[in-house]
């Protein structure tokens, strides 16, 4: 398997709690893979080391063949890795066209002498950028909100300019983290529709940290469970539905009515 996420038995302690314990996965390069388990598993933990916010206590992380211990974020983000959270980040007084602006790093407007000695070259780095954000806008369908204020928008339209920002750099990887969490419906469609194009068509790699199982079966293939801290299981959604070990903790019961649906644990 061409992985381009490999976790060798990491584990993340904090004081006499393991949230992490002796976990390993890999993710393939091209796929949308997904993290399921109930509260408490470790999926965010392992998503924040895997994200550079947290240091394995133990165990080895690489992002496409390089270790990335003592990484941060940023540093991450440059390599491609990039990350959404659960509670969307926009920057609330900026335009939806504004926010997507704001992503790509070292643009010339950003250095002092440049705006004073380079002032044609800094006007066009930032027409270029407009333009990929025009792209952005259009591909996720939100020109209608282009020049709306972000914090005006709703939560699923937050989302989808979370997204839109992994697209204004040259993305290998996205993280998501509870992409469904207070999207209505018809938006959540949109953003399935989002990801499986970037998937598709722009060769993202997306890993899925998810509750709602109407998107995970939807999305994901492979799905992998987490509970107590390291990986039970890994399959399609189909095998796993149907693991009567996977239902047990999971979902607390027989498979029956629990199959798809959203699921909250």
């Amino acid at each position: 398997m061409d992985a381009i996420i490999e976790v060798e038995n990491v584990s993340r302690r904090f004081g006499g709690i393991t949230a992490v314990n002796d976990c390993s996965l890999q993710v393939r390069r091209g796929s949308i893979t997904g993290l399921i388990g109930p509260n408490g598993a470790g999926k965010t933990t392992l998503f924040n080391m895997v994200a550079g916010n947290v240091a394995p206590s133990s165990g080895t992380i690489r992002f496409d063949g390089r270790k990335t211990d003592g990484l941060k974020p940023h540093e991450l983000f440059g390599r491609g890795l990039l990350r959404t959270f659960q509670i969307a980040h926009e920057f609330s007084r900026l335009t939806v066209l504004e926010n997507l602006m704001m992503v790509p790093a070292a643009q010339p407007g950003e250095n002092l002498a440049s705006v004073w000695l380079q002032g044609s070259r800094m006007r066009e780095g930032e027409r270029r950028v407009r333009e990929r954000a025009e792209e952005v806008v259009d591909f996720l369908r939100l020109g209608h909100v282009a020049q709306e204020l972000a914090g005006n928008l709703s939560g699923g339209q937050k989302k989808l300019l979370e997204l839109g920002r992994t697209m204004m750099v040259d993305a290998k990887v996205v993280l998501l983290d509870e992409i469904a969490a207070g999207v209505n419906r018809t938006l959540l469609a949109s953003l399935a529709d989002s990801i499986e194009r970037l998937n598709r068509e722009r060769g993202y790699t997306f890993f899925v940290i998810e509750h709602d199982m109407d998107l995970i079966s939807r999305l994901c293939d492979p799905v992998i469970v987490m509970a107590a801290g390291t990986v039970m299981r890994e399959g399609s959604f189909g095998d796993l539905r149907n693991d009567a070990a996977v239902v047990e903790a999971y979902f607390g019961g027989s498979p029956t009515g629990h199959a798809t649906g959203s699921v909250r644990s």
